[in-house]
């Protein structure tokens, strides 16, 4: 009976998958957005309009929409450790790949295809994580995972920001490629190996049937719609910031523009505090908290003056993860069956908002320029959950009668 015993926070074996997990997922998000700084420097070395520099980030966002859906089903067959090793040796590869290119357009088709490659690791690791640790210890789990994707986020921009105006882009690739095979070496070592992975015996059809069951429950789809408005949001201030910061009258440079990224620390301190704060005022009241913080955030960066633009920064992160864990959370609350594809689904709709906030703004950034964008995006969260209170209360009201 010892043998079947999960892991728990008093094993050895809990921190070594905490930890190693944790530094995979660091660099595969790292991986996603190191992109996101180095916007205008495609510009300048590709000749290229800021909307198509935008796709180096948009385009991997969708390959890893893809990769999510498609991995996920096959490490449910196939097992997980084999889907995050293969996601940390083609994001790596592809690292030292890129640079040797001069196509932009090949950039985009490889980064594309990184995308897909790093979808293996989100789309096994909370599966493994659920099968190796015991219930009691997954609340400890879970967030040392989660918090490790926003900490490589950020550490992936400032990275190539900072290198890129010391070097150059293709240098700082080089580098993160570097870093990627190092932690690549770890995981493969250190990782254990899975004891309770069941393959599924559930057919591709009744998975599609699963994923189309939410899309018939309309508390679900005002869940999903809220989470692409709150990463459409927030994936455009990010995106377009560093264009706005190099114009005057700012002049700022690539690597001051890249320190600004350190306001994600914001975030990653409320998500943490968000459920806490949930069970003292309620998880939807404190979703709108955290919504109408994010758009006094945004609307912030509208000042010309630097210190009031990085606090509305720090606001604005520290908004979007509230309302951003809130919204995760709910799903599991409005979805009575199929909870697994119905997280899977709010990841989908997650990242749309990420790739729409880095591309379908970009012709609203050129014709606009930052006080209309920054309008715009400041205003359309307060819109959307103001939307989704009115259908709400419709929606009670129709069941009571």
């Amino acid at each position: 009976m010892q043998q079947e015993r999960r892991y728990t926070v008093t094993d050895r074996e809990f921190w070594k998958i905490s930890v190693v997990l944790g530094l995979g997922s660091f660099f595969i998000f790292a991986c996603l957005y190191a992109v996101q700084p180095l916007l205008p420097v495609f510009v300048n070395v590709f000749h290229i309009s800021v909307s198509k520099s935008s796709l180096s980030l948009s385009l991997t966002i969708v390959g890893l929409i893809i990769g999510l859906n498609v991995l996920g089903l096959l490490s449910d067959r196939y097992g997980r450790t084999f889907f995050i090793k293969g996601a940390l040796v083609g994001s790596f590869l592809l690292f030292l790949i890129i640079p040797l290119t001069e196509s932009f357009i090949l950039l985009l088709v490889l980064r594309f295809i990184q995308g897909l490659v790093l979808a293996g690791l989100p789309a096994a690791s909370l599966a493994y994580l659920s099968e190796e640790i015991d219930k009691r210890s997954l609340s400890i789990a879970v967030p040392l995972y989660i918090s490790s994707n926003a900490f490589g986020g950020m550490i992936g921009r400032v990275f190539t920001g900072y290198m890129t105006d010391l070097y150059s882009w293709e240098k700082s690739f080089y580098l993160l490629g570097l870093v990627g095979a190092i932690i690549t070496l770890i995981v493969f070592l250190k990782l254990p190996k899975s004891r309770y992975f069941m393959p599924s015996n559930v057919t591709f059809t009744q998975d599609i049937e699963g994923f189309l069951f939410h899309l018939k429950n309309p508390a679900l789809l005002l869940v999903f719609g809220l989470g692409i408005v709150l990463q459409f949001s927030f994936t455009g201030v990010w995106t377009y910031l560093p264009f706005y910061l190099q114009e005057p009258p700012f002049f700022l440079s690539l690597r001051f523009i890249s320190y600004l990224f350190f306001a994600y620390g914001f975030g990653i301190a409320g998500s943490l505090l968000a459920g806490w704060l949930a069970r003292f005022l309620g998880l939807k009241r404190m979703r709108i908290v955290g919504v109408f913080i994010l758009s006094l955030g945004v609307l912030l960066t509208l000042s010309m003056s630097l210190p009031i633009i990085i606090i509305g920064l720090c606001v604005t992160c520290f908004g979007f993860f509230t309302a951003h864990s809130l919204t995760a959370t709910s799903v599991s609350h409005e979805a009575t069956h199929y909870k697994g594809s119905a997280s899977s689904l709010y990841l989908v709709a997650y990242y749309i908002g990420v790739a729409g906030g880095s591309s379908v703004l970009g012709p609203i950034w050129d014709r606009f320029g930052w006080n209309g964008f920054v309008l715009l995006i400041g205003l359309l969260p307060i819109i959307y959950i103001s939307f989704v209170r009115l259908i709400s209360n419709r929606l009670h009201k129709r069941l009571m009668t």
